[in-house]
């Protein structure tokens, strides 16, 4: 088997990758990933080898990645973001023993929107914080309420993923419902889209305005704890040095 790296490529600029992960590509002969993923790598690695799945096809994906690398090809595999947060390295991990690989599969970290989101904001999730995907293709819904009623009850800031889709139009409402059984309609929140892209765009807001605001699978949303505040167009969940 030849290398395989498991990237997280941030939110796909080449100024917001680290030089490991621009690395790990310089060095890939095949680079895989899903296709939106491979188109936001620009032109610096249109030498490589380009191998995508759609959407709902991670597994294969990752399959892909093992029989490429079977070939002696050095094989990279990306994800947006971190590759261990929502990513496909526990996948890649999983898989690993099949092909003799457990201990051969090296990870490589990325800027996660939860963090990239944050800067944009301000500095919301400057004390303890969580991080929830309102995705249910995976979880239980119910699984979903437990942990949102649970960060509210444990009063941490509380980043966003995943927040709308077209058939999941409605579920930040529900969230923000959820939410504001423990925690004031008047609490401090945000919300970024289009994170380090093009056309990037950020608000500030109350939860309840949140509750109505238009988001979706590119938004990040960020809900702050008790001590959070809105200063201008800033998000601040403070640590609690004296001033």
């Amino acid at each position: 088997m030849a290398k395989i790296t498991v990237v997280g490529m941030g939110p796909g600029e080449e100024s917001m990758m680290t030089e490991q992960a621009l690395s790990a590509l310089d060095s890939a002969d095949v680079i895989i990933g899903y296709t939106v993923y491979l188109e936001l790598l620009g032109n610096r690695f249109r030498d490589k080898e380009f191998l995508s799945t759609p959407m709902k096809q991670e597994v294969e994906r990752c399959r892909m990645c093992f029989e490429q690398a079977g070939k002696g090809k050095n094989t990279a595999i990306i994800c947006s973001g971190d590759a261990g947060i929502y990513g496909m390295a526990s996948l890649m991990l999983e898989l690993a023993s099949e092909y003799g690989m457990t201990d051969d599969i090296e990870i490589i970290p990325g800027i996660t929107a939860a963090s990239s989101g944050a800067a944009v904001l301000g500095a919301p999730l400057n004390h303890d914080f969580c991080v929830i995907s309102l995705s249910d293709l995976l979880t239980p819904w119910e699984v979903i309420e437990k942990r949102l009623r649970a960060a509210a009850d444990g009063d941490f800031a509380i980043a966003i993923y995943n927040p709308s889709s077209r058939k999941r139009h409605d579920y930040l409402q529900k969230a923000c419902d959820i939410l504001m059984e423990s925690i004031p309609e008047d609490r401090a929140c945000g919300y970024v889209r289009n994170i380090g892209r093009e056309g990037t765009e950020h608000h500030v807001c109350t939860i309840s305005e949140l509750r109505d605001s238009k988001v979706d699978m590119f938004t990040t949303v960020f809900i702050g704890n008790s001590k959070s505040f809105i200063s201008g167009d800033r998000l601040v969940t403070p640590r609690g040095y004296i001033i």
